[in-house]
C-alpha cells in the first residue's frame, strides 16, 4: 500500500467565467489509512478524489503518491483502483470474466489472474456467482463485483466515489460493513467520497469536510462532532442536526443568552461563562445538539425514563410543540422558541397534543458558541 499527499491542490475550470472548484486542498492519507471526504453536493470532494485518479487535471499544487509525484502521470500508471456510483460491469460477461478483465489487458499471467479472481471472491462472499452475468445479480451482488474488480487489481490506493448511493437503506447499512471490513482485511489505503455523514462517521479513521471547494476541518469522527471547528462542521456533522440560535451574550446581574428579538433569555452556567469571557456583548450563535436538549416534565424536575430518574438541567424555556416523530427506542420532539426551531433527542413518553405549551431544558454545558460574522467557534472546550 502507499500514502498519498495533497499540497496546495487547486483545480479551477475555465469558460465565460473562472470556476474556481477546490481552494488549494492539503492532506496527508497515511499508509493504510481510511479516509472520507464528506460534504453537500459541489463542494468539490469528487473533483479532488478525480484529481488523485489522474480524471482531472491539476491546476495548481502537488500530488504524491508513494512518495512520487504524479501529477503528470496517466491514471493506468498511477498504481489506483477506482470504484464508481455506477458499477460500470460488462453486461455481456461473465462475473469471472468482469473480475479477471482488466488483469488480462495488462497481460497478467493466467494462474495469476485465476489467484487473484478466487481471493476476491472469497473475501466479497460471492464465488457462487462467478459463472452468472450481471443482470442475474442483485444490486449488492453487483457493488460486489465492482469492488471485487478493485481488488484483484491489487493497487497500492483505493478510491471510492459514491459507491453506495444507488442502492437502498438497508443495502446501504450491509455495504458499509463489508467495505469496513474490506478495509480491515486489506489493511489498505482507502479514499472515499461520500454526502452522507453516517457513511463517514462510521467508515472513516479521519474525515475531510468540505464546502464550496474549501476544506472546512479534517479530524477524526468523534473529534468533528465534539469539537467541530465552525458552524458548518457543527452543522453538517450530526443527526439529527445541531440546533442554532442567534443572539448575544449579557452580562448584567448574571450572565444570559439573550436570543434575537427577544425571543428567549437563558442564564449561562459557570463552565460555560468561564470560557466566553471577553465576549460579553457580543453577537454569537449558540449550538447545541438534541441529545441536549429535553422536555422537562410538568410536575416537577424529574424524567423518568424506565429505567432511571434523570434530573434535567435547569435552563429552560417555554416551547410551542410542533412535532413528535416517535422511532421505537427514541423519539425527535420538535419545537419552537420564539421565533426559532428546536429539536429535541428524547427517549419516547407520552407527549402532549401539536400545538400544546411545553418547557425545554438546555445542557448549556455542551453547547457551542459560534461567531456571527466568520462562523467560527469561539471560547475554550
Amino acid at each position: 500500500m502507499a500514502s498519498v499527499k495533497l499540497e496546495g491542490i487547486r483545480k479551477i475550470y475555465q469558460g465565460t467565467a473562472e470556476h474556481v472548484a477546490v481552494h488549494g486542498v492539503d492532506l496527508d492519507v497515511a499508509d493504510g489509512e481510511f479516509v472520507v471526504l464528506v460534504g453537500p453536493s459541489g463542494c468539490g470532494k469528487s473533483t479532488t478524489l478525480r484529481m488523485i485518479a489522474g480524471l482531472e487535471s491539476i491546476t495548481a499544487g502537488t500530488l504524491s503518491i508513494d512518495g512520487r509525484v504524479v501529477n503528470d502521470v496517466p491514471p493506468k500508471n498511477r498504481d489506483i483502483a477506482m470504484v464508481f456510483q455506477n458499477y460500470a460491469l460488462y453486461p455481456h460477461m461473465t462475473v469471472r470474466d468482469n473480475l479477471a478483465f482488466a488483469l488480462k489487458l495488462r497481460k497478467t499471467p493466467p494462474a495469476d489472474i485465476e489467484r487473484r479472481v478466487a481471493k476476491a471472491a472469497e473475501i466479497l462472499g460471492i464465488t457462487e456467482y462467478l459463472e452468472r452475468r450481471p443482470r442475474a445479480l442483485s444490486g449488492g451482488q453487483r457493488q460486489r463485483v465492482a469492488l471485487g474488480r478493485a481488488i484483484v487489481r491489487e493497487p497500492k490506493v483505493f478510491l471510492f466515489d459514491e459507491p453506495l448511493s444507488n442502492l437502498d437503506a438497508q443495502l446501504r447499512v450491509q455495504m458499509r460493513r463489508e467495505i469496513a471490513k474490506l478495509h480491515n482485511d486489506l489493511d489498505a489505503t482507502m479514499i472515499y467520497v461520500t454526502h452522507d455523514q453516517v457513511e463517514a462517521m462510521t467508515l472513516g479513521d479521519r474525515i475531510v469536510v468540505m464546502n464550496k471547494g474549501h476544506v472546512q476541518q479534517i479530524d477524526t469522527p468523534m473529534n468533528l462532532y465534539d469539537h467541530p471547528q465552525n458552524r458548518f462542521v457543527a452543522g453538517f456533522i450530526g443527526s439529527p442536526g445541531m440546533n442554532f440560535v442567534e443572539g448575544a451574550l449579557v452580562d448584567g446581574d448574571r450572565v444570559q443568552f439573550v436570543a434575537d428579538a427577544n425571543s428567549f433569555a437563558v442564564d449561562l452556567p459557570r463552565s460555560v461563562i468561564d470560557r466566553m469571557e471577553g465576549f460579553e456583548g457580543q453577537p454569537v450563535i449558540l449550538g447545541i445538539r438534541p441529545e441536549d436538549v429535553s422536555v422537562a416534565p410538568e410536575s416537577g424536575p424529574a424524567l423518568f425514563t424506565g429505567e432511571s430518574t434523570i434530573v434535567h438541567p435547569p435552563i429552560t424555556a417555554p416551547a410551542r410543540l410542533e412535532l413528535v416523530e416517535a422511532l421505537g427506542n427514541e423519539a425527535f420532539v420538535y419545537a419552537t422558541v420564539g421565533k426559532y426551531n428546536i429539536t429535541a433527542r428524547v427517549a419516547p413518553r407520552p407527549f402532549p397534543a401539536p400545538g400544546s405549551p411545553i418547557t425545554l431544558a438546555f445542557d448549556l454545558a455542551k453547547a457551542h458558541f459560534f461567531d456571527r460574522t466568520s462562523g467560527e467557534r469561539i471560547g475554550l472546550g
